[in-house]
């Protein structure tokens, strides 16, 4: 009986050592699947945890597996095809400063998506890993981004308060202090030119007594002094948005409301051929105008017509009235305008926007 108790105590203890050697011996990263974090988390901020109730079970329960996603070879797997699209991307231009945000930007949305409560230690790890070369910019960019985040964040309130001017400012101010003046000019230099061009705009919006043809000189000559050597390309590319921000002014839809139609037609035409357009697309654009000026003279005869029938019925009589002039004036497009006017919006009633619609 001795021996027997003897036996069984061995093999107890046997038995609990084997329990807490696996304890001690079993993954230490792999026990927790990752949880998707809200869209609204702080990065850099861990998310809220559910603590874990002890089962009332006396049996334990089997240890949770990760899922695919958290298997290391999978995410070394990611991490180096997005190293590899990076350096294709980036690499052969990563000393400029603007190719270097662009590139961290990236990799913050990255990595605060797939490690929230530690995407900025990753980040670094992975910088250092694959671009040691440009490690110490990268890193300093990256602080520098973090900063500015926070100063506009911070700043939100009191920004709010200043004119468009003094917005403007205390934003540069605040870019030069973290960034450096060379590369926040280097940085921003889009924005610098954008802002150059719109104060030009709206300068040219509001002069009076200077004519059509030099406001559009004075736009040309803001472009080619902005953007360069590149301001064919730029032109070339932006012709549209380019052509709808002169159409636009103020002072330029006055000076197209006051000429005849044929006057009219001609300036469109040379505003069009001077950001570029060829030939074929002039006559596409002759076009377009013929149509808007035939279904805005629809639209006038439609509104004067509608005004009577409005003084003279009411209910269901004036509908029905209604629905008879905007066939005979719309065709196909009679149904739209009335369901339009259900809704309260009288599409004739509004300005015309000579060249734009």
């Amino acid at each position: 009986m001795r021996q027997r108790t003897k036996v069984l105590l061995v093999g107890a203890v046997a038995v609990a050592c084997g329990v807490l050697g696996w304890g001690l011996v079993r993954p230490t990263g792999a026990a927790v699947p990752a949880s998707t974090p809200a869209a609204a988390s702080t990065p850099g901020q861990p998310p809220p945890t559910t603590p874990v109730a002890a089962s009332p079970s006396a049996v334990a329960p089997p240890p949770v597996m990760p899922s695919p996603a958290s298997v290391p070879g999978n995410v070394d797997a990611e991490l180096e095809a997005l190293a590899t699209s990076l350096r294709e991307k980036y690499g052969a231009k990563l000393h400029e400063p603007y190719l270097q945000i662009r590139m961290v930007e990236e990799l913050m949305r990255f990595f605060q998506e797939r490690f929230p409560d530690r995407w900025e230690q990753e980040l670094l790890a992975f910088l250092k890993a694959n671009f040691p070369e440009h490690y110490d910019a990268l890193a300093a960019m990256l602080r520098n981004r973090v900063d500015y985040e926070k100063w506009v964040k911070d700043s939100e309130s009191y920004l709010r308060g200043l004119t468009a001017e003094q917005r403007r400012s205390a934003t540069w101010d605040a870019r030069h202090r973290l960034f450096g003046k060379e590369n926040a000019e280097r940085i921003w230099v889009s924005e610098r030119k954008n802002q150059a061009i719109a104060d030009t705009l709206r300068t040219l919006g509001a002069q009076e007594g200077v004519s059509l043809e030099k406001k559009l000189s004075t736009y040309k000559e803001r472009l080619q002094e902005v953007h360069g050597e590149q301001a064919a390309a730029y032109v070339e590319r932006h012709q549209q948005e380019l052509m709808n921000r002169f159409l636009d002014l103020p002072s330029v839809q006055t000076d197209l409301g006051g000429m005849t139609p044929a006057e009219r037609s001609q300036s469109l035409r040379s505003v069009r051929k001077e950001m570029g357009l060829d030939a074929e697309a002039l006559q596409r654009w002759d076009a377009l105008d013929q149509s808007r000026d035939a279904r805005w003279d629809a639209g006038a005869k439609y509104m004067a017509e509608r005004e009577v029938l409005a003084k003279e019925l009411s209910g269901e009589a004036l509908e029905a009235k209604l629905v008879e002039l905007r066939a005979r004036y719309f065709g196909g497009e009679a149904e739209t305008i009335g369901q339009e006017e259900a809704g309260g919006f009288l599409r004739f009633s509004r300005p015309r926007q000579w060249g734009r619609n």
